[in-house]
């Protein structure tokens, strides 16, 4: 695992941080990257035509065990905030109709602001490297 990632969390600490992740959810308080960085999202979206209503039930039915790790944004003005990575694995159909089973690649950033908490999702794309779970 790289030595950036950080595991060292407890079932109870994820879930207060998901409750706070999923509560910007619900609330419509985020939105998923979709700039010219972030191609990997734009097409998973595509391949599984994933509606906004679709997307969010997807986000809002992520579980502790889902959890990864976390680790610091390397982005230049952004190195104090954390990022947190889950990969729930859904069952989704693919752009030929076919019901397949993904492991969904998950990054999010809880962004404090005077308006309250918002959520930035960095990452919603098929798993594309190692991963270790944290509570599995």
């Amino acid at each position: 695992m790289n030595q950036h990632y950080n595991q060292n969390y407890s079932r109870e600490q994820i879930v207060v941080i998901l409750a706070t992740i999923q509560d910007c959810i619900r609330e419509d308080k985020f939105i998923i990257s979709k700039n010219e960085n972030r191609q990997e999202n734009i097409d998973f979206i595509s391949e599984y035509n994933l509606n906004n209503r679709r997307q969010k039930g997807i986000l809002l039915k992520i579980q502790p065990e889902d959890f990864c790790h976390s680790l610091q944004n390397t982005k230049k003005g952004f190195t104090h905030e954390v990022l947190y990575v889950f990969c729930p694995q859904v069952m989704l159909f693919n752009f030929d109709g076919i019901k397949e089973s993904v492991d969904i690649y998950t990054k999010f950033n809880i962004i404090d602001s005077d308006r309250g908490k918002r959520v930035v999702v960095i990452s919603f794309h098929n798993r594309n490297k190692a991963i270790d779970y944290r509570f599995r």
